[in-house]
């Protein structure tokens, strides 16, 4: 038992603060925090309940500092200890976080919170059975923790073990009814299932809507903004991805082409931890608002404020969501465009922004709460990564054997694409697959894999699996080894295949039924090579065993590919953000009409 260092009872505000934290009242919390600590500045419950507060609404160094303080106050109380690891791995601080870990685990092993803090750092690092063992010593001494549950589901997830992450993200989501969170977790997840049914899986978005988003229809206001159809329009952006990451890259040359007269942008950053991207991106638009600090509540108004026209989520449920501002509808016009491939379920997000080799006219419109909006030239538009490697000749011209790969993140590698891609290692004698995904270097993860197909009758020896790597161009050099890219599905890759295609290697897709599964038609059409799209598992296998024999298509591929990415509409940054401009305008219009209808009754 701990050591108080201060005589007397707990004061009751640490319970009720404590409460409040569990609910998300965290200003109500910290106002709490701060009133008792007048009377007792040197309780450690106070000070870490305030740490609590202070980290939930994005003030992390103000956080980080009371954390600091309760443990100088009283060095082998855990909590604090957790609670600040937590908040370095949120500013990218992880040695701190590992290193404070692992003492709080050393004085007492029976911290639940450390071993499931611990586990997502090491899952994080790829050390994946590690962060098993932890997770099951965080369950065996706090089984009915939700959180356990989630980061347990989200390892099992990033293992490929997807059926099991679903069963533990509803575990996780039936322990926290009240988490919007834990079940946006569980909506991402059901994208990678190979046999999900998309009627389903749009009945879960609607369920989390409902649940979640509609009680808050109350906070819903008539918008003040001048329904002038042509006048400049007020363009905001919502992401908690505006720093180095995928999302950033298909941002990017958007907002460097929006014209800034006819449509001023502000960029809402949800980002605990800048970077060198997120830099670049805040030089590219009119007006920066960091809003890691404020609720959902308090961002909602803060965009109402603003006067913002045409409010752009480019999240969805992926991570952590901020529908729930959405669900205020501080915006006249609200669009879901980018960062998920699904429906977000919400009846106030107005557009999708899709392409009709995505979401062909009529096979998904009721798969959606939102209207879908069909771009002309393709949903997306890239920007290639700077100084990368040379394409260099395919390497089956210097090697025996064609060398297949695929660096898609691991959940969407399904027991389905494992049989697919094993029939074709079967049917083209002396290839090899390569494969490179987080976890690459793990020897549960390894076995696993070697194991599926092994029962297919592909041996070992013909799986060349590797782990990330850091630098950006080591990680586009590894394309140097591969001579044919198979995408996965029915969740296609999007910035892998991109990479693929300007590092020269061509890319074979299988479309889908969703729009998670048609992503690798879109960018293979934007490109002009929609003959390498297959309809079918068995032209899918057809076409790659028909590449693997023709060397030569092979080396005249690799050694046009960059330019034709290069003169694609994928890659045109003016084009598309004209054409998303054009539709973002008529949705303006379209909100203009109905406004006008409603001013005259």
């Amino acid at each position: 038992m701990r050591r108080r260092m201060e005589s007397g009872p707990v004061p009751p505000e640490v319970a009720q603060s404590a409460e409040l934290n569990r609910q998300g009242r965290y200003e109500e919390s910290a106002a709490l925090c701060r009133r008792a600590l007048k009377g007792r500045p040197e309780c450690p419950e106070l000070l870490n309940n305030l740490g609590v507060a202070l980290a939930g609404m994005g003030r992390l160094e103000e956080a980080a500092g009371r954390f600091r303080r309760a443990l100088r106050l009283q060095p082998g109380f855990t909590a604090p200890a957790n609670n600040l690891a937590a908040v370095f791995v949120k500013l990218q601080r992880l040695e701190e976080a590992f290193e404070l870990l692992i003492r709080v685990l050393e004085r007492d092993s029976s911290s639940a919170e450390a071993h499931n803090n611990l586990a997502t750092l090491l899952r994080r690092a790829g050390r994946f059975t590690e962060a098993e063992r932890h997770l099951e010593q965080a369950l065996r001494l706090r089984p009915d923790s939700a959180d356990v549950w989630r980061h347990l589901a989200t390892l099992r997830r990033d293992e490929g073990r997807i059926e099991e992450a679903v069963a533990y993200y509803r575990r996780a989501a039936e322990l926290r009814p009240e988490c919007p969170l834990a079940a946006s977790a569980l909506l991402l997840a059901l994208n990678y299932l190979p046999e999900a049914d998309p009627l389903e899986v749009y009945a879960e978005h609607r369920g989390w809507a409902r649940r979640y988003a509609e009680p808050l229809a109350a906070a819903i206001r008539p918008h003040r903004n001048d329904p002038s159809p042509e006048r400049p329009l007020r363009i905001g952006y919502l992401s908690r991805d505006l720093r180095r990451h995928p999302v950033a890259f298909f941002l990017d040359p958007v907002l460097e082409a929006h014209d800034r007269e006819r449509f001023p942008v502000t960029c809402y950053s949800d980002v605990a931890a800048p970077d060198q991207m997120t830099g670049r991106l805040k030089g590219l638009v009119e007006r920066w608002r960091e809003v890691t600090s404020l609720s959902d509540e308090q961002l909602a108004e803060q965009i109402r404020a603003d006067g913002i026209d045409v409010l752009v989520d480019l999240a969805g449920h992926a991570g952590n969501t901020r529908l729930l501002v959405f669900a205020r509808k501080p915006a006249p016009v609200q669009v879901t465009w980018l960062g998920y491939p699904n429906t977000t379920g919400l009846k106030t997000m107005d557009y999708r922004i899709t392409d009709a080799w995505a979401d062909p006219p009529g096979w998904s419109e009721h798969l959606h709460s939102e209207q879908l909006v069909r771009l002309p030239g393709g949903f997306s538009c890239w920007r290639p990564p700077a100084g990368a490697p040379e394409e260099g000749p395919p390497p089956c011209l210097s090697r025996d054997g064609i060398s297949f790969g695929s660096f898609n993140y691991l959940p969407k590698v399904n027991s389905r694409v494992v049989e697919v891609w094993g029939e074709i290692l079967r049917r083209t004698p002396g290839s090899r697959l390569v494969l490179k995904y987080a976890g690459g270097n793990d020897p549960g993860v390894r076995g696993r894999i070697e194991g599926e197909f092994a029962r297919l009758g592909v041996g070992a020896e013909r799986l060349v699996l590797q782990g990330l790597t850091h630098g950006w161009r080591e990680h586009l050099s590894a394309y140097g080894e591969v001579d044919i890219a198979l995408d996965p599905f029915p969740y296609n890759g999007t910035t892998t295949t991109c990479d693929a295609l300007w590092m020269g290697v061509p890319v074979l897709t299988l479309a889908g039924r969703t729009h998670a599964g048609r992503v690798g038609v879109s960018l293979l059409n934007q490109i002009g090579l929609p003959e390498l799209a297959a309809d079918s598992p068995a032209r899918y296998i057809e076409l790659a065993v028909e590449l693997a024999g023709d060397r030569g298509r092979l080396a005249r591929l690799r050694a046009g590919l960059r330019e034709r990415v290069a003169r694609s509409p994928l890659t045109d940054g003016h084009s598309f953000t004209c054409g998303l401009e054009e539709a973002y305008r008529a949705m303006w219009r379209r909100w203009c009409c109905e406004a006008g209808g409603r001013n005259r009754r």
